[in-house]
């Protein structure tokens, strides 16, 4: 496995001179122990100099000071599904996502499939500062079946051409390989072969001819969105399966296709067996498959609601109007054609999907924090305050949920000696709260401060953020 730890979140970042000490602050450090009341935090330049009770630890000479009584402590968060350039480049990501990954406390993302020749030269500009911004890391463009699913991609139909795709994109320096939905059986396990070769990891969608099962035995080191974990999760996945990949021999109406689809969703639901569900999440947790449920994104734009029909939130505003306008047009489109009984099958399919999530997390499949912001009303930046919230509901912990998003991250990127946790000697990427998110994982949106690669953020800060995303949407 190959992640380059260096242009992940933390490491490479220019060193800070001055130091800060954040004194009388309640530490959640994210190891599940109990968290430390008045607590004093040095950081000097990018690291945790030193963490202790704030009557035992001298604040050195010098140092801005803040005083954070009251307030709780707890790692930067990282958003490990979204796409940076997917609205619109050259400035899209620097003057419109950027800014709301900050304002929310997202100190390190994890790209899940964009345009290299627009994400080097930003990865390249926050690693000197400018713009500040939080790390990322990256596959570049997705491996998919011909007509891909989305750009940018590489058209991979046989064994050869992944082998050339994957050493390609290894030599272009990505820092792991994304499969896509449409690759067949022959070039996905081809793509699973030449990842092997290369030492690099592969995740993404199991793709619609491959079991759940198979990728997991093939080497995927993560899904993402649950895609078809559901239905490896059917008594009858075979038939789910042929149905899934059947082509009509005339051309439908949107009206027939939705119902062909209701159909199938139907069958999945009916013949879910927890004998199967059972056997697959033990699977994930022998072959260590890292799952990034990303249920924001399954509520809003998967599986909508008539109870969602007139979708209206005050982020619109940070929204550039092309990007709101697909938005809504996709939006319109779903509700067009949804009838109640199909609102209420979507919510059952949430449910179930929120159930599995839980299902995995009891029984030690690890979980990952992710949105795919920016899809349709996937806000970037708080809806990973979204995206906690889901899990909490799901069944998780308010500390498993957050461990998801600070622990779990450093721990897949392998990236947990320096960063994940509140430690002495590890990056000092943290997030100030102006109350405890154990006791409701609501409070995460309560940011007082933000401390990115040692640099203090407040919140006059995201104030200017916010409003020069605001402005830049306002003239995009």
């Amino acid at each position: 496995m190959i992640f380059s730890a260096c242009l992940f979140f933390y490491a490479c970042s220019p060193s800070n001179e001055y130091i800060i000490a954040i004194t009388h602050a309640t530490v959640i450090d994210m190891t599940g122990a109990t968290p430390l009341a008045d607590q004093t935090v040095i950081i000097k330049k990018d690291r945790i100099a030193n963490i202790g009770a704030s009557n035992a630890v001298a604040i050195p000479r010098g140092a801005q000071t803040l005083d954070a009584r009251g307030k709780f402590l707890i790692p930067g968060l990282a958003d490990m599904h979204i796409h940076l350039t997917a609205a619109g480049e050259p400035e899209g990501s620097r003057k419109f996502m950027l800014p709301l990954l900050l304002a929310n406390g997202i100190t390190g993302v994890r790209d899940m499939g964009g345009y290299l020749e627009s994400l080097n030269p930003l990865r390249k500009e926050i690693a000197e500062g400018k713009p500040f911004g939080p790390r990322f890391v990256t596959p570049g463009p997705y491996l998919d079946g011909s007509p891909p699913s989305f750009e940018p991609s590489l058209v991979v139909t046989n064994a050869v051409e992944a082998g050339e795709d994957v050493h390609q994109l290894v030599a272009l320096g990505v820092d792991f390989i994304k499969v896509q939905s449409i690759l067949s059986r022959e070039a996905y396990f081809a793509i699973a072969q030449a990842a092997q070769r290369e030492h690099i990891t592969f995740v993404g969608h199991v793709p619609d001819r491959v079991t759940a099962a198979e990728a997991a035995d093939a080497g995927q080191h993560g899904i993402e969105h649950l895609t078809n974990v559901l239905r490896g999760c059917s008594r009858d996945e075979a038939k789910l399966m042929r149905e899934q990949l059947y082509i009509p021999l005339k051309q439908e109406t949107a009206e027939q296709s939705h119902g062909r689809i209701v159909q199938w969703q139907r069958e999945l639901l009916a013949t879910y067996s927890p004998e199967k569900a059972v056997a697959l999440i033990a699977k994930f947790k022998e072959k260590d498959v890292w799952q990034t449920p990303t249920l924001v994104l399954l509520k809003n734009d998967a599986f909508p609601t008539l109870e969602d029909s007139a979708l209206s939130d005050n982020r619109e505003k940070y929204i550039p109007p092309r990007t709101l306008a697909i938005w809504k047009k996709a939006h319109a489109e779903q509700m067009r054609v949804l009838s109640p009984k199909g609102s209420e099958l979507h919510a059952q399919l949430l449910r179930k999907s929120m159930d599995m999530v839980a299902q995995m997390q009891k029984a030690g499949v690890k979980i990952l924090a992710g949105t795919d912001a920016p899809a349709p009303y996937v806000f970037p930046g708080s809806s990973l305050h979204d995206e906690l919230q889901l899990l909490v509901e799901a069944g998780l912990t308010p500390l498993e949920a957050l461990q998801s998003a600070t622990k779990s991250p450093a721990e897949f990127l392998h990236t947990a000696k320096d960063s994940g946790t509140v430690a002495k000697g590890k990056f000092a990427d943290l997030v100030l709260l102006d109350a405890n998110p154990l006791d409701d994982i609501r409070n995460t949106r309560k940011i007082r401060a933000v401390i990115l690669r040692g640099k203090l953020l407040d919140r006059a800060t995201f104030d200017q953020l916010l409003a020069d995303a605001k402005s830049f949407a306002a003239s995009h």
